[in-house]
């Protein structure tokens, strides 16, 4: 009954940041691998960013890295992906997941739209 709640999306100017947080319940989510992924409309869902099995980070490209943060508070059972520096071509919709020993589940998505 794990599942995966993200808030933190929104529209925001080019320039500007935005923080998503992924709140796991039913689970403690630092047991499971952790992270992101994004889809913009018409295109793949793609990896951003998120934990392995060995607790660290991994990335999709330094154009990425180089904008975003990964973290996460053990405490409150969620993981966050703090975007800096937006381009309107970091539209898109932001998913996280965690990766159970029955398989991957997925949050419901959360909207990042940027504007010139």
């Amino acid at each position: 009954q794990v599942q995966l709640v993200e808030l933190g999306g929104g529209l925001v100017q080019a320039g500007g940041s935005l923080t998503l947080s992924c709140a796991v319940s039913g689970g403690t989510f630092s047991r499971f691998p952790t992270g992101w992924f994004r889809q913009a409309p018409g295109k793949e869902r793609d990896f951003v960013a998120g934990y392995n099995l060995k607790d660290a980070e991994v990335w999709n490209g330094d154009s990425v890295k180089d904008r975003f943060t990964l973290f996460r508070n053990n405490a409150k059972n969620t993981v966050y992906l703090h975007i800096g520096s937006l381009k309107p071509e970091d539209t898109a919709v932001y998913y996280c997941y965690a990766d159970l020993s029955i398989g991957r589940i997925w949050g419901q998505g959360t909207q990042v739209t940027v504007s010139s």
